[in-house]
């Protein structure tokens, strides 16, 4: 059974990450991490509330065990200034990242992003570009299960 990091299912593109998961038959487990609490129960919903995404090293004891991040925590291009933009969408996911790998050494991570949100591509180079992506987007065991690949492509971000 695979257990199920998800980050952001309070929002739109989360939500349906989540549903996803809980339904899957080979979903032991579902760890939900966000700002926001869901509302809702199910028997392999584990909920978490953290609000500083900029430090991710108080989830390293929840992280641990996971074998796929489904990172969603976003927002939409033009909502925010650009600087703010780029903390949210390019800074917290390589902290979140960093922390995860700590605590599972080799987790899939999908980055997911809904019509009007951001796609972020980093490299081994630590170097990105964003710009507007009009599908979700992911890779590995989750993301080809339940998510389209949009034209463009997301690297490992570390």
């Amino acid at each position: 059974m695979k257990r199920v990091v998800i980050v952001g299912a309070s929002g739109m593109v989360g939500g349906y990450a989540l549903r996803y998961a809980l339904e899957d038959p080979h979903v032991g487990g579902v760890t939900s991490i966000g700002r926001r609490n869901l509302g809702g129960s199910h028997p392999k919903l584990t909920e978490i509330l953290h609000s500083d995404f900029a430090d991710c090293s108080p989830l390293a004891d929840a992280l641990t065990g996971h074998d796929t991040a489904v990172y969603c925590l976003g927002t939409y291009t033009g909502a925010v200034p650009d600087e703010e933009l780029r903390r949210i969408t390019v800074d917290y996911t390589v902290e979140f990242v960093r922390v995860l790998r700590a605590s599972s050494p080799s987790p899939t991570f999908a980055f997911l992003s809904g019509s009007g949100g951001v796609l972020v591509q980093v490299g081994n180079t630590g170097a990105s570009d964003s710009r507007p992506c009009n599908s979700c987007v992911g890779f590995g065991f989750f993301a080809s299960m339940y998510t389209t690949k949009c034209a463009s492509s997301v690297n490992r971000a570390i």
